[in-house]
């Protein structure tokens, strides 16, 4: 896709491509002014090399949520890159981070970074694995508030790439069964090479086959759907008296349709999790992948240059081809 031309500034300060939704489901690169750094003390600027969709940056793509609204240069928010300029006393020019936009605003050439969002990469990672130790950090943080998981029956309702996560992170934690619910196959497929005991097609009956395998209820139950097919009551009816349930996936605004008292009679403890610690959650998830505790190489599955956003956007929220991790890599002289 050949960038839109923007109309040039006083100095004529074109030379970066970002990201602009011009209409729903409608992505392009077009030319903006190079960011640069004010002055002040603790920014640097960044040059990203890779970064991956995730569910979150479809709702800005397909326009049809409110809370959603895109701006310039989104949506990503897992990436990696190279430092061009600092005025920070903990990076210099060459140094390569994580970074995670907090807006999503990330799918640009340069980026303004606040040395306090910056997450040094660990040496010896591929660029996939340091772009995925965001996802998987953001499993970490939830993982930290859950009780103990040594022997849990455990349930993971949605097998997107969290989801995927979730089965991986859960049986190196000591669960002894980790059921994985999803109704695409690839998904289901993807799930037991990730760590999956068992996995259910949740077209069908998905509660009378989970019960049915764990002879009982789940003691642990992860929702990893989230926005418009929210599944927070078939977590809740996998769960058993006295278990657990992760919502983890983003939930919609208002939903008069949640089953409380089936929650609040079987005495469920419901967890939520959001916004991890950068500097705690992510060198963690980093140390995991390299040291062999969790394999992300499933989940790799497309790749596309910055030049065709549209097609990756596309296959992404599409999930076609058996899409589940879709890199979006930076030109190397941009």
């Amino acid at each position: 896709m050949r960038p839109t031309a923007a109309p040039r500034g006083p100095h004529g300060a074109i030379d970066v491509l970002t990201a602009d939704i011009h209409a729903p489901g409608k992505i392009r690169m077009i030319e903006a002014p190079t960011p640069e750094l004010n002055g002040d003390p603790g920014q640097v600027l960044l040059a990203p090399s890779l970064g991956c969709l995730c569910g979150s940056d479809i709702p800005f793509f397909n326009g049809d949520d409110p809370r959603f609204d895109p701006g310039p240069a989104h949506s990503l928010h897992e990436m990696i890159g190279t430092i061009v300029a600092s005025t920070s006393d903990r990076y210099n020019e060459g140094d390569r981070i994580l970074y995670k936009p907090d807006q999503q605003d990330g799918l640009c050439q340069r980026i303004v970074v606040p040395e306090e969002e910056a997450v040094p990469l660990l040496p010896g990672l591929a660029d996939e694995q340091s772009v995925l130790s965001q996802p998987l950090g953001t499993v970490v943080c939830a993982l930290r508030k859950l009780p103990n998981l040594l022997n849990v029956r455990a349930a993971v309702v949605g097998l997107g790439p969290i989801g995927q996560l979730f089965c991986s992170t859960l049986g190196s934690m000591g669960a002894s069964r980790i059921i994985g619910v999803d109704p695409l196959a690839y998904r289901r497929e993807a799930a037991l090479k990730m760590g999956a005991t068992e996995v259910i097609d949740s077209a069908a009956d998905p509660v009378d086959a989970v019960t049915g395998l764990m002879d009982g209820a789940c003691d642990l139950v992860v929702e990893a759907v989230g926005h418009h097919e929210f599944a927070l009551n078939l977590a809740i009816e996998l769960c058993r008296h006295k278990g657990s349930v992760l919502q983890f996936g983003i939930p919609p605004v208002h939903s008069g349709d949640i089953e409380f008292e089936q929650l609040y009679r079987k005495n469920i403890t419901l967890y939520t999790s959001c916004f991890p610690d950068p500097l705690t959650d992510y060198p963690l998830a980093m140390r995991w992948i390299r040291d062999g505790d969790i394999d992300i190489d499933p989940l790799v599955t497309h790749r596309f240059g910055l030049e065709d956003v549209q097609p990756a956007f596309e296959h992404y929220r599409d999930r076609r081809d058996g899409a589940l991790k879709v890199f979006i890599q930076f030109p190397a002289d941009g």
